[in-house]
């Protein structure tokens, strides 16, 4: 089949399903308020409103969130966090704030902030083509430019849901996918675009650039991250995962996707999947899989990375705030062009999300068992990470909009502004 044209919530990122996010639960979320509530108007730095986005983080991991961690960083060097779960998985592991987890395409800020270090040292033009780094491996290289390739107007379809990779993606095949393979099986967008005019996210533009990274430098991807990123901030916890393998003695949170009755019908009507479609996994109660030991090694430069909430955050305010590039190339990253279905604009491996509360930046993620949200103020001061265990799963209508509510009050939070009146109240 041709690849499904994807929604914002697609691909290694929030999730694979086109559902349309709730509205406000109104009384069912303000059932759960207090007295000590703070007020539309009312600052949010308080107990009062540390208490508010914790309930908020219960209701989201009882609806089905399954597994929440929030952690805000106002700037006042005083950081909430909070990890909230479904009691059931407490059979499985207690969730804490600083478990790793699998950020998904969060990867593509790093991969490109490493592709723009390039760029300063003039190793790399963002006008370069595909095909002058990489002869013959994507389709159309020799219009596609780089910089097509970092704000995803390339015109390159996404092989996230073709038939040849979906088993990959479920965990029901284990094979080890290389970058080439994956460029090999991208199909054109459906209808197709010329390269330079539309946006439309694919994951094989990430492919290509870290193969264009190691091509440039000489290294491994892995070697660049730990040399260029995590080593020089301190990110303890982060690596470029090669296989499903966890660190041991590391804690992880547990992932986990409905099982294949559940996961149909929340994909009934979206794509056409074979009949057999489902996570590879133990079942752990009738209707959720456990996904952690599905391999992510094939979304590499895409969405391969593992992280905790404080590190990536120590990443992301590293970069706003003009630590990791020179102040041209930061400005060639918040070039945007205008990308409705993230909520706003996207850059070059950047997005420009627009909020209750205000702008923001930074970038989603979603893996098999993992979501993420991770965002920064303009300058990098404040940032906020919201991480769920699971991605598919939190498509349901009520796991949907409690999952919103609870990353407008984080983002609200992180901002220092109060929750706008008619936001779902906790």
């Amino acid at each position: 089949m041709s690849a499904p044209i994807l929604s914002r919530r697609h691909r290694i990122r929030r999730g694979a399903l086109t559902v349309a996010l709730a509205t406000c639960l109104g009384a069912a979320l303000a059932s759960c308020s207090d007295d000590a509530e703070p007020a539309a108007g009312q600052s949010p730095a308080s107990p009062a409103a540390d208490a508010r986005l914790a309930r908020l983080a219960q209701q989201a991991a009882d609806t089905g969130s399954l597994g929440v961690v929030v952690r805000v960083e106002s700037g006042d060097g005083k950081p909430v966090e909070i990890a909230r779960q479904a009691a059931w998985t407490k059979n499985d592991h207690s969730l804490a704030a600083g478990d790793r987890f699998r950020v998904g395409s969060n990867t593509k800020t790093v991969t490109a902030t490493l592709i723009l270090q390039q760029v300063a040292q003039q190793k790399i033009s963002l006008d370069d083509t595909a095909e002058k780094w990489l002869p013959g491996l994507v389709k159309g290289g020799e219009r596609i430019t780089v910089r097509m390739l970092l704000n995803h107007t390339s015109g390159l379809g996404d092989f996230l849901l073709t038939p040849q990779f979906l088993p990959s993606l479920t965990g029901q095949e284990q094979r080890t996918w290389t970058p080439q393979e994956l460029l090999a099986i991208t199909p054109e967008q459906d209808p197709p675009t010329e390269p330079g005019t539309t946006y439309s996210y694919s994951n094989a533009n990430y492919e290509a650039l870290g193969l264009i990274l190691e091509k440039a430098t000489g290294s491994s991807l892995a070697e660049l991250i730990e040399q260029k990123i995590t080593k020089p901030l301190g990110m303890k916890d982060s690596f470029l995962a090669r296989d499903a393998a966890w660190p041991a003695g590391k804690r992880h949170a547990t992932g986990y996707e409905p099982d294949a009755k559940r996961l149909k019908a929340l994909l009934s009507g979206t794509v056409d999947l074979p009949e057999d479609v489902g996570f590879a996994g133990p079942d752990r109660t009738g209707d959720n899989v456990d996904t952690v030991a599905i391999d992510p090694s094939w979304s590499w430069a895409a969405g391969g990375m593992v992280s905790t909430a404080q590190d990536w955050q120590r990443f992301l305010t590293a970069l706003m705030s003009g630590r990791l590039l020179p102040e041209a190339q930061m400005k060639q990253m918040r070039t945007t062009v205008d990308a409705p279905e993230e909520g706003g604009a996207y850059g070059l491996g950047l997005m420009k999300a627009d909020t209750p509360c205000g702008t923001v930046w930074g970038h989603t993620g979603g893996l098999p068992g993992y979501s993420s949200e991770i965002y920064t103020d303009a300058t990098g001061t404040r940032s906020v990470a919201v991480f769920t265990s699971t991605n598919f799963g939190i498509k349901e209508e009520k796991a949907a909009a409690t999952n919103k509510a609870l990353v407008d009050a984080a983002t609200c939070h992180m901002l220092g502004k109060p929750q706008p009146s008619d936001s779902p109240t906790g």
